[in-house]
């Protein structure tokens, strides 16, 4: 038993507490949270900052932190675009080997704890060889990513990918997509070999599935898919105007609502983006309770678009956030930018908080509750039952008002930065100490050999 004392925490029905004390099983799961407390001498006791429910990162491509910041010169003649980035990101990928993959996979996750989050949702498509060939284990690429897992603490949920063709029409795959290939059989035998991987990390962890897209898995095969098991469910969905253009031309539908209406959509799914969606879309995709799955940061820099936040909340709809291509991990700053495109595009301010509610609060409670949901955690708030993912934010310099209270909050996420973050625990296991992960050197020393090792070949 572990037993953790805060002068101030966050707690789901009473909101923010004084002398706050926590303890946390074996197992990490909370036990015990009791308010108005006194620390017992071994307690580990927190000052000086706030203790919060530590959100999931519900949506992640852990290779693609390596080629952050490679996509942004300019095309000769040409517009750039998410399809011109794409094509980039297709030429990246076919360099990787499974050593490197895991590398980079470790070092992401160190980013992702160090900024304040305690789990991810890994939507995993790099499965084969460059040349589409199946690895000895056709599940090799998610063993490694259930090996950087281990290897930092983070809790994962693996959502392996299907990917069956190149379009909506049906084309073949072609160039870098032959290694996320797998028709149904192949992927029904990588989802069990991914699930056994899995199954040697710590008992928070956790696998879904993740049908790439409506362009990338036939309706049929779609359907089979999700008859595969109980967990989560991610999709990527009306992420482009050109996709959506593309779904409704063949079969006169556009995404949200071919969805929707073709299958079962429910609490168990998260639509990553979501971007493009007529009002009705979007009521109707808020009524099925499923997740919108937002990644401010990247949909900022692919040039997405912007989600209708205001009035997805205003229908009851819950989101979470995700990192996406990590071309930035961030927590904070998702936050800031998600409420930020809404006041570009709006000319308002203090648009996604309810009246007279602090908007960096509204926001971070939206996460917890969307991202614990979409990864199928049990996490997400300070209460016994709940695994104990938590973050302990120094909020001091943010602040002219007492940190107890929404103003500390507000002044991190409008303010400031992840290195107000000073400790995480992910379901209780102590990952980040004064804003460092516990193996940063070892993880960052392997991920930096094989940026030198990409750079000679790209």
């Amino acid at each position: 038993m572990h037993a953790l004392f805060a002068e101030t925490a966050l707690l789901p029905e009473t909101g923010w507490a004084k002398n706050v004390r926590v303890t946390v099983n074996e197992a990490g799961w909370i036990e015990t949270v009791e308010a108005g407390s006194t620390p017992f001498a071994s307690d580990e006791i927190l000052r000086d900052c706030l203790l919060l429910p530590a959100p999931a990162n519900l949506h992640s491509h852990a290779f693609q932190r390596a080629m952050a910041g490679m996509g942004e010169t300019r095309g000769q003649g040409e517009s750039d675009s998410f399809w011109t980035w794409r094509a980039l990101m297709y030429r990246f990928l076919q360099t990787l080997d499974p050593d490197q993959v895991e590398a980079i996979a470790a070092m992401v996750y160190v980013e992702m704890l160090e900024a304040g989050y305690a789990a991810v949702g890994e939507f995993h498509y790099l499965h084969h060889a460059p040349d589409g060939r199946h690895y000895a284990n056709i599940a090799e690429m998610s063993t490694r990513i259930a090996a950087a897992a281990h290897a930092t603490g983070i809790g994962m949920t693996l959502l392996p990918v299907l990917y069956c063709q190149g379009g909506i029409d049906g084309r073949p795959l072609s160039g870098g997509q032959a290694r996320f290939g797998c028709d149904m059989a192949h992927f029904a035998n990588l989802f069990e070999r991914a699930s056994e991987a899995m199954s040697m990390l710590a008992d928070d962890s956790t696998v879904g599935i993740a049908p790439h897209s409506l362009r990338a898995v036939p309706q049929d095969v779609l359907k089979d898919a999700v008859a595969l098991q109980f967990g989560p469910i991610h999709i990527h969905i009306a992420e482009q105007v050109a996709e959506v253009e593309e779904i409704e031309a063949a079969t006169g539908s556009r995404p949200v609502r071919r969805l929707l209406d073709s299958l079962p959509v429910d609490a168990r799914w998260c639509a990553i983006h979501a971007t493009h969606m007529t009002a009705e879309e979007t009521d109707d995709l808020a009524r099925s309770g499923a997740v919108a799955g937002l990644c401010p940061i990247t949909e900022a820099n692919l040039g997405d678009g912007i989600f209708d936040g205001r009035r997805f909340i205003e229908a009851d709809g819950r989101f979470g956030i995700g990192s996406d291509s990590n071309v930035r991990i961030a927590l904070a700053e998702e936050l800031r930018t998600l409420e930020y495109s809404q006041r570009y595009r709006d000319r308002a301010r203090i648009v996604l908080a309810e009246d007279g509610l602090s908007t960096g609060r509204s926001l971070y409670e939206a996460a917890l509750a969307g991202g614990a949901q979409a990864l199928g955690r049990q996490s997400g708030r300070l209460a016994p039952d709940f695994h104990a993912d938590m973050v302990a934010v120094d909020v001091d310099g943010f602040a002219l008002t007492d940190t107890i209270g929404d103003a500390g909050l507000d002044g991190w996420i409008f303010a400031g930065d992840d290195r107000a973050v000073r400790h995480v625990w992910s379901a209780g296991r102590p990952v980040v100490r004064d804003g460092r992960h516990r193996d940063r050197s070892t993880i960052e020393a392997r991920y930096r050999h094989v940026l030198n090792e990409l750079r000679e070949v790209m």
